[in-house]
């Protein structure tokens, strides 16, 4: 991964490096955008805006606290992915980045 990641920044990686999948991740979060919403690259069906993440207010318990909220924006090509469909990715997204050690059971 370190050596693809590396590549990439270095504009070095060959097309079949890079071309196939299904969804893409777009983040501009490292730049500080918080909410954004990506444009679909054919042929995949989707795509996720990851945004940087923002203290604001929460509320956990019924207290209001601090906390680090971050924006994914999800975008499908309705043709091959449909809305529902969408919403059950993001839904699962959603779940596993508030929980990410249900991932390992």
């Amino acid at each position: 991964m370190k050596d693809l990641a590396k590549r990439a920044r270095d504009k070095k990686l060959k097309p079949e490096e890079y071309q196939g999948g299904t969804t893409s991740v777009s983040n501009l979060g490292m730049f500080g955008v918080s909410s954004f919403t990506s444009i679909v690259n054919l042929p995949q069906a989707s795509i996720v805006s990851i945004g940087a993440g923002v203290e604001k207010p929460v509320v956990r318990a019924g207290k209001i606290e601090i906390g680090t909220v971050m924006t994914a924006t999800f975008a499908f090509d309705h043709r091959v992915i449909d809305g529902a469909l969408g919403a059950e990715l993001a839904s699962a997204f959603k779940r596993y980045i508030e929980n990410p050690m249900s991932m390992l059971v």
